[in-house]
């Protein structure tokens, strides 16, 4: 996905080590349901750090970069 469709971009805290692709997904209400989820994720819809995704819960670490339909959602370390 290229820089100049980001129509807008989030930043998500990691409350853990890592999130799955899925629940980041329905966590910034992206989809609305895991299958949703899994559909959109299998479909190539959804790149991590430009690369097209398909594994429905790849797990995220701080770091990552998520694009999915015009969003760009930057995954950051949990606070110490």
């Amino acid at each position: 996905m290229s820089e100049e469709s980001i129509s807008e971009r989030r930043e998500v805290t990691l409350r853990g080590e890592y999130v799955e692709l899925n629940k980041l997904l329905k966590f910034e209400n992206v989809v609305m349901s895991g299958g949703e989820a899994k559909q959109v994720i299998s479909s190539g819809l959804v790149s991590v750090d430009g690369e097209v995704e398909e594994r429905v819960r790849r797990k995220l670490v701080a770091g990552n970069r998520v694009q999915v339909a015009g969003l760009e959602i930057a995954i950051l370390a949990k606070p110490e």
